[in-house]
């Protein structure tokens, strides 16, 4: 068998396993096992999989992965989604299309600390649905905002996807988390304007809830203060040079547990929840780095990085063309996977490409992660669409993707935006 036709076949069967609803991690680790045998021998390919999985467990960069994972389970299970929430709201509430502006808001929050996109919608379908319900806004609105708001816990550090790509890649992940930022702010801004557009075509849709004193302003910001300041000692210490990305994590996670503990937020069983949440998830974001690992070798002996930056130089449609096709896949992708596999699995395939195109590879991670981001809200999957569904089971999948489709657009343009102009990504790393 040709190395060409064993590469072929490990994706058709890869994407067969995936279709059979096999784990991603299993299904690359099964192919990329099966693959190298064939074309190594089959006891070099089972001595990879011991190699490989202690290497990855044992590694002090990937430790960083679990630690911020755990300082996002003590921040969402201490309630600062709630408490984040009600300080938004009390200073913008009161616009028309308040409560979907301080979701945005909220949300970014919660986002920059917790990291994870899932459990920032999954967070909010509790916290902010029922409130915009209350006011009466249209369970399609509400729905689309929360599942739109949760896109952006990859965007702002600590991002687990930006730690996973620059781990990958071997870019410093303290150039990657400055480089979402300003992204990241823009998406905000950008869907709060989105929100205001949608106010003013449909007045009577969103209501605005009454005016706060500011007494309660002042009260609701004490409730936030001290989560807060965390994320900027984690993230400040990590550009001071104080940390590095892995100790950042560390000092993350016990600042979260003392926090919770000295803001009385944290019992025993919500701390027992915390570390259960945090091992299952870096337990899967593992596996799947694991299988992927094996997967890379696989392609490493059979060319294919090679053979596909060559094949994409001979299409002669240019860097630009190119780079359509990629995010084309992506978004395809999208409908099949969540961002984490998305990345591991394409990564080591499409980096060498961008590289030899000569794009920025810190430029490129942000466009891949808004990229995959959008796959969590576009139909026909949409990851964060099933999680609220689950969480709102009188939520229609109709309704939940008529409320994110503005938000999509939204999207669309802010993608543009980053490939017309990548200084807005490039302009703070550029500072380090």
């Amino acid at each position: 068998m040709t190395q060409n036709f064993v590469a072929v076949s490990g994706f058709v069967l890869l994407f067969a396993l995936m279709l059979l609803r096999v784990p991603v991690g299993m299904a690359m680790g099964l192919v990329g096992v099966t693959g190298f045998g064939l074309l190594a021998g089959f006891s070099p390919a089972l001595k990879l999989i011991g190699q490989t999985s202690m290497r990855t467990v044992t590694d002090y960069t990937f430790g960083v992965i679990p630690m911020f994972l755990l300082m996002g389970a003590f921040v969402s299970n201490s309630g600062m989604s709630r408490e984040l929430f009600r300080a938004a709201n009390t200073f913008i509430g009161h616009l028309k299309g308040g409560l979907g502006l301080a979701t945005i808001v909220a949300c970014a929050g919660f986002a920059a600390i917790s990291g994870s996109s899932v459990a920032t919608a999954a967070t909010f379908s509790t916290v902010a649905y029922p409130e915009m319900r209350r006011f009466n806004y249209p369970q399609s609105f509400a729905a689309g905002t929360i599942a739109a708001g949760g896109t952006l816990g990859a965007m702002f550090p600590p991002s687990t996807v930006l730690v996973v790509y620059g781990i990958m890649t071997e870019q410093d992940i303290s150039k990657l988390f400055m480089a979402g930022i300003i992204p990241g702010i823009l998406a905000v801004l950008m869907y709060m304007m989105t929100i205001v557009i949608i106010g003013l075509v449909r007045p009577d849709m969103l209501k605005a809830a009454p005016k706060s004193s500011w007494a309660d302003r002042i009260r609701a910001l004490k409730d936030v203060w001290a989560p807060l300041l965390l994320f900027f000692f984690v993230i400040g210490g990590l550009y001071g040079g104080l940390f590095t990305p892995t100790e950042a994590g560390g000092v993350g996670a016990g600042g979260a547990f003392i926090i919770g503990l000295l803001r009385r937020k944290l019992n025993r069983e919500k701390i027992l929840m915390s570390l259960l949440q945090a091992t299952r998830t870096a337990a899967a974001v593992f596996t799947v780095l694991i299988g992927a690992l094996i997967f890379g070798y696989f392609l490493t002996i059979t060319g294919t990085p090679q053979k596909v930056t060559a094949f994409f130089g001979e299409l002669g449609l240019g860097p630009y063309g190119v780079l359509m096709l990629i995010l084309l896949m992506y978004l395809v992708l999208g409908c099949l996977m969540d961002a984490m596999a998305m990345i591991i699995l394409t990564v080591p395939i499409v980096y060498p490409v961008i590289v030899s195109l000569g794009f920025d590879p810190i430029w490129f991670a942000v466009i891949i992660v808004m990229t995959v981001e959008l796959g969590l809200i576009h139909p026909p999957v949409g990851m964060n669409v099933f999680v609220i569904k689950s969480v709102v089971p009188e939520l229609t999948f109709s309704k939940i993707f008529r409320g994110v489709a503005p938000f999509i657009i939204t999207d669309l343009v802010r993608l543009g935006l980053l490939i017309a102009f990548p200084i807005l990504a490039t302009w703070l790393p550029s500072l380090l």
